[in-house]
């Protein structure tokens, strides 16, 4: 396993600093739904995010061919489009915690959809740790299988997540990674906007809160967080780096209860446990040229937008 070119200490910094923006996105998002319809503010989050990329990565070489245009789109409206739209509509009915929680159970499915369509081959230690997730996800729901409408939508990010990255592990070779971040968040963030003004009634007040959240969404929720996680995933171990993905819902919980009062049931945290226990199974158990066919779970798990 490759030796992290990173000092401990800054490591750890790092680490927390760009969960806890993962995390802590779904209770600002959350906030943000009293100034803005669900869709239009993870638009117009994503639009900005997109436009700013797109000029920082301009000199990048970009795809020649349309076909590969469509690719970017694609993976744009399920990795963008198809997650974003699902959180912030869950957040309207469950809390900022649960949706997190349900939402990062995206790597579990990557090991069930990486068998299906890729071929990809696991360790059994990696599919205990799935399993371990799913139970998790079947107590975090309440011992039972009467999904509301919120918890469909954060099961639906997790899926949209896992999808896109599907797509991202089949054709991100052919691009730069930055300029398939940047411009996969501006198209995704286009149609969302788009959703918003035709599928919700939109709604939109101007107020330095409102347009302070949708700045933090877009610069440090978005931008920040993505860089510092390719800077840690670059630098050090791919693998025990993505195992602390579980810190984000983590602080998605905790923000939840300290911004907004949230009151989590005791098996909403039961199940976060497992759920979390599971992620850490099935990334830190990898070890190269073990579970993979062309590439690695850790490097399918990563997060594109935050």
């Amino acid at each position: 396993m490759e030796k992290s070119k990173i000092h401990p200490f800054k490591f750890i910094v790092l680490v927390i600093v760009t969960t806890f923006l993962m995390g802590s996105s779904f209770t600002v998002g959350k906030i943000g739904l009293n100034y803005v319809s669900p869709l239009l503010l993870v638009g117009l989050r994503f639009t900005i995010a997109g436009l700013i990329m797109a000029v920082l990565v301009r000199k990048r070489i970009k795809p020649e061919k349309l076909a590969d245009w469509g690719r970017i789109f694609t993976i744009g409206l399920m990795q963008t489009a198809g997650v974003m739209g699902c959180i912030f509509l869950s957040l309207r009915t469950i809390t900022a915690g649960e949706s997190s929680i349900l939402t990062f159970t995206n790597p579990l499915m990557v090991v069930m959809m990486g068998t299906v369509f890729l071929g990809i081959r696991y360790r059994l230690l990696q599919w205990i740790g799935a399993v371990v997730g799913f139970i998790g996800v079947f107590i975090t729901l309440g011992f039972h299988l009467q999904l509301t409408v919120g918890t469909l939508f954060g099961l639906g990010a997790a899926v949209f997540w896992s999808t896109g990255t599907i797509l991202i592990k089949q054709w991100g070779s052919r691009f730069n990674v930055w300029v398939l971040t940047a411009y996969q968040m501006l198209f995704g963030g286009i149609i969302l906007i788009l959703m918003g003004v035709t599928l919700e009634i939109p709604r939109l007040t101007f107020n330095t809160l409102s347009v302070s959240i949708i700045l933090w969404l877009a610069i440090m929720a978005s931008i920040a967080q993505f860089a510092i996680w390719f800077y840690l995933l670059n630098e050090g171990d791919p693998g025990k780096t993505s195992a602390f993905l579980f810190l984000a819902p983590f602080f998605g919980v905790l923000t939840g209860w300290v911004l907004l009062d949230e009151v989590v049931e005791w098996y909403v945290y039961a199940g976060g446990a497992l759920i979390f226990l599971g992620i850490f199974m099935v990334n830190w158990t990898f070890k190269k040229g073990t579970a993979n066919r062309e590439g690695d779970i850790d490097q399918m798990a990563k997060p594109l937008n935050g």
